[in-house]
């Protein structure tokens, strides 16, 4: 007999208990498939299970729509008649168009913007996004309609949610669903090109006067937009007339302008322009609308935005300085932008046939296009719109 420290004992006991085992199992195994109907039963629930997981899964969100249509989610259009027109309904209906802007050249008082927006809610089934320039003062894309108040006049957190919330009633009641305001540039002072619309301060001042709107107009249901990001309080011209550039630093910016972005931000704005404005401190050769460093980096990065960037009117000067809309719109897309604003009633044209082929061509660019579509998505839900839940 071998000794207890022999190696070739020990491979024979344990080859023994294998063994052992190996039987054991077998035995568990017939009486297994004894209890559930047999081994091929077993292999056939296997095969059902595999063939599951690897089966095609529905389509939820952003992926029900065609491609065709999630470019027509980025896109707000206009017109200028006080009906839309065919092709504007039709654009609607076929998904390819987000929603509208609406000037006073659409809406001569209240009562006929509240029949002008249900009838653009009928040509898209209710799923239209209907936006107003409605800051207060003169600039009021709804005539009649508050507020009345210009934000200049409005020193205090007080004064600027009661004026909100007062636009926001009004705009409610007349089917605007988003309103391009509260400007949350700080004017650098009296030659500020935004001075006569923004509210009075520092940025200090101003952060919690744009977080009181906001708020308001959160809790009206409308959805408001904190404009021009990243700040065009330091310009002296308009970007709708010239090309404009801001030769402030990095630094600069995130002292004189960005709190009150910021304070929109954390108060869960649902949308943020960009500027048209140069800003070499940021980006050396593209508009802010055009610049990832810009929407990327600074607002989504550093200030965490996590909703709709909108531009400003393709058809500023700035914009049309650099390139025709169609190619502007395919830079701000490509840099991060979810929606384009065109205020010019041909522009579609342009932009709709570029975004498309450059989403066919370009399956990185077509990845943008969706991440687009499901934000803008993700907005018409929380405005209560009809067929838009991205995650049904």
């Amino acid at each position: 007999m071998a000794a207890s420290g022999d190696p070739s004992a020990r491979r024979r006991r344990r080859l023994g208990a294998l063994s052992a085992l190996a039987a054991a199992a077998a035995g568990l195994g017939v009486a297994v498939g004894s209890v559930g109907g047999g081994s091929d039963d077993g292999e056939k629930r296997g095969r059902e299970r595999a063939e599951a997981s690897q089966a095609p899964r529905p389509k939820k969100g952003v992926d029900r729509l065609s491609l065709e249509r999630q470019v027509g989610e980025l896109l707000l259009m206009s017109f200028d008649e006080t009906e839309p027109p065919d092709y504007i309904r039709r654009r609607l209906k076929n998904g390819e168009g987000a929603g509208v802007i609406i000037f006073t050249k659409n809406t001569p008082d209240p009562d006929s913007a509240a029949e002008l927006t249900q009838e653009l809610q009928r040509a898209a089934g209710g799923d239209a996004l209907v936006a107003a320039d409605q800051e207060g003062g003169t600039i009021r894309s709804v005539p009649l309609a508050e507020p009345e108040s210009a934000q200049p006049s409005l020193a205090t957190a007080e004064e600027a949610g009661e004026s909100a919330s007062a636009g926001a009633e009004d705009l409610k009641a007349a089917g605007v669903n988003i309103n391009l305001a509260p400007v949350a540039d700080v004017s650098a002072d009296s030659a500020s090109v935004i001075a006569g619309r923004a509210y009075p301060g520092d940025a200090e001042t101003v952060a919690p006067l744009v977080e009181a709107s906001v708020s308001a107009y959160n809790d009206a249901g409308v959805a408001s937009t904190a404009k021009h990001f990243p700040g065009l309080g330091l310009a002296t011209e308009n970007t709708d007339d010239v090309s404009v550039a801001i030769t402030a630093t990095a630094d600069d910016l995130r002292e004189l302008e960005l709190p009150s972005f910021q304070a929109a931000v954390d108060a869960d704005v649902p949308l943020v322009m960009a500027s048209h404005a140069l800003y070499p401190g940021l980006d050396q050769n593209r508009i802010a609308s055009q610049s990832p460093q810009v929407i990327e980096e600074l607002l989504r990065g550093e200030l965490g935005f996590e909703g709709v960037v909108v531009t400003d009117s393709l058809e500023a000067q700035a914009v049309l300085d650099r390139s025709k809309p169609g190619e502007a719109a395919v830079r701000s897309v490509e840099a991060g932008v979810d929606l384009v604003l065109m205020t010019g009633s041909s522009s579609w044209n342009d932009v709709y046939p570029a975004l498309l082929g450059k989403a066919k061509s370009d399956p990185e660019f077509r990845a943008r296009v969706r991440e687009s579509a499901g934000r803008v998505l993700a907005l018409k839900k929380r405005l209560g719109l009809k067929g838009s839940d991205p995650s049904s």
